[in-house]
């Protein structure tokens, strides 16, 4: 298994925890607090990169589900890792 097969079997699946929520933009931020929280910037940058080049979320025999996919997107910037050299 890729490891990007891996990610995305681990973003679905907190997807899926999260879209049982009543308010959808509340399991929205749920999913995207969630990644930028307890993933390595190593994940985060691979999950975006593979949405950078695959928009749909979609590639070969795996895809990212739908919330999922919109719950990345809507929040990229905040999960893109700050560069390792950036003051604090």
């Amino acid at each position: 298994m890729k490891n990007i097969d891996h990610l995305i079997k681990l973003a679905n699946r907190i997807g899926y925890f999260f879209e049982a929520m009543p308010d959808r933009a509340e399991g929205l931020e749920g999913i995207a607090n969630h990644i930028q929280k307890f993933w390595e910037p190593r994940m985060r940058i691979a999950i975006l990169a593979f949405l950078d080049q695959h928009p749909d979320g979609k590639s070969g025999d795996v895809a990212l589900s739908e919330v999922a996919r919109i719950a990345i997107m809507q929040n990229k910037e905040r999960l893109t890792p700050a560069p390792r050299n950036a003051a604090v």
